[in-house]
């Protein structure tokens, strides 16, 4: 089990972003479990949270660009890649401006904040999606192209063709997320000089300068062209070098372009919001696929887990029958709502319960048309939850299990006599002093019929 990970304390940088030419302040906190890379823009009022979600990907513009309810994340792709890259799950990331700091346009000075603010496990499982067929998305319009397949672990290839001689075909690719510090993290962002042309037309890259962007020129240098660039970067001189890029800038890589669209590809998958277990190839990858292939992967990973019935084998002999659960469990009809355990490790229960006419509830629960209580089914999963935070103790039966807390709970399908529910339950974190943190899920009929987040509570009878 991979636990989930956040930063040991908060650490901030300060830098410009690349297209508002703002000094911006970004610190790096703690973030508890399941919080997964929240931006908070702390120089608005009420400080707005925005999540790293690819659902708030509004364009991709020379950048990816985030925005919800009219606050806006403009350019986090290299702090988000930083993060992914030290393998991180959980940060809350505070700025004073809407772009993040381009820095020296990679994400070398994000991770080595990171790696100062220093690294800590947190009492979570890392939720990872494995994917068990190829997904891809294609840009009819470009012909760029993301497949995943499936894999043993996470891996990453860019494969770029930008059809100029200055730079033509480059390949780069990440077999393990552990070589991301090293092999990746510092390759820098790059234009070529018609595009950048365009941008200071636009008004755009305010913050650029030629130490934090790789310019190669593909085109002659018109003497008008050349002294704007003077302005914008601040230089009284500027040359081309023998390898066709500007001057003040030395390659760290032959193929750091290619890198440095896989530094993208990273940081922009992670608006996932879930880590993968793939194989992942890009075909010349920009912002646009990248996000694109980010939402098709969130939505179907959301419909999976929405859809993801558990199946058991009803005709094995039960881990516990009815009588050991009355062995262990204080409940006794008819407040007894399971009626068989089929599975039990140190962190997750499975039991069973047959629905039946008879039940005492359907005396009153609508006679005429008969439906299981939903706080029946939530009692019968804190049940099976019971039977696990009861495991943990050599005499059970001189305990007894309260209620903490219950979250988030919804009802999908409604319960009716004659189903058979299976509740499992996993836990959230490590039982501890006898509470029990965990997830609990109730099926039937091949759907989920019921879900909450349920905090129980062992104590022994006065």
């Amino acid at each position: 089990m991979v636990k989930q990970k956040t930063i040991k304390t908060e650490i901030s940088l300060t830098g410009v972003g690349l297209h508002t030419g703002k000094e911006v302040t970004i610190t790096f906190k703690p973030a508890p479990i399941n919080n997964g890379f929240t931006f908070i823009r702390c120089d608005l009022e009420g400080q707005p949270v925005i999540e790293a979600d690819a659902n708030y990907v509004v364009n991709t513009q020379r950048g990816t660009n985030l925005e919800k309810l009219g606050v806006k994340i403009q350019t986090p792709e290299h702090v988000l890649a930083a993060l992914v890259g030290c393998d991180i799950d959980n940060v809350i990331i505070e700025l004073d401006a809407s772009e993040l700091p381009i820095m020296d346009g990679s994400s070398k000075y994000f991770v080595e904040a990171i790696e100062k603010a220093g690294i800590e496990e947190q009492e979570a499982k890392r939720k990872v999606y494995v994917v068990k067929e190829v997904i891809s998305f294609t840009d009819e319009e470009t012909g760029s192209e993301i497949i995943v397949m499936p894999s043993e672990n996470f891996s990453v290839t860019a494969m770029v063709d930008f059809g100029t001689k200055v730079l033509g075909t480059q390949n780069a690719t990440l077999k393990s997320i552990s070589e991301f510090k090293t092999e990746i993290a510092d390759s820098r962002t790059f234009s070529f000089l018609h595009e950048l042309e365009s941008l200071l037309d636009e008004g755009l890259i305010k913050g650029g300068d030629l130490n934090n962007a790789i310019v190669y020129v593909d085109k002659e240098i018109s003497e008008k062209t050349m002294n704007s660039l003077k302005v914008a970067f601040g230089k009284d001189e500027i040359t081309v070098k023998p390898n066709g890029i500007l001057d003040n800038l030395t390659l760290h890589y032959p193929n750091e372009a290619a890198r440095h669209k896989l530094l993208d590809v990273v940081g922009d998958l992670s608006l996932i919001g879930t880590r993968i277990q793939g194989k992942i190839i890009a075909n010349k990858p920009g912002h646009f696929v990248n996000t694109q292939f980010a939402k098709k992967m969130a939505k179907i990973i959301k419909i999976e887990q929405r859809n993801h019935v558990p199946v058991y084998d009803l005709n094995l002999e039960p881990l516990m029958d009815i009588h050991k659960i009355m062995s262990v469990l204080p409940h006794r009809p008819p407040f007894l709502f399971i009626d068989r355990i089929l599975e039990m490790s140190e962190s997750h229960i499975v039991g069973m319960k047959n629905v039946t006419m008879n039940e005492s509830f359907f005396v009153g629960h609508f006679p005429g048309a008969p439906v299981m209580p939903g706080v029946i089914i939530v009692e019968a999963m804190a049940q099976t939850g019971g039977i696990l935070v009861l495991s943990t103790v050599p005499d059970p039966e001189n305990y007894l299990t309260y209620f903490m807390k219950i979250d988030n709970v919804k009802f999908k399908q409604k319960v009716l006599p004659g189903d058979t529910l299976t509740f499992k339950c996993d836990l959230i974190t490590p039982i501890r002093r006898g509470i029990c943190h965990m997830q609990a899920n109730a099926y039937a009929n091949g759907k989920l019929v019921a879900e909450a987040e349920l905090m129980a509570q062992i104590a022994k009878k006065q």
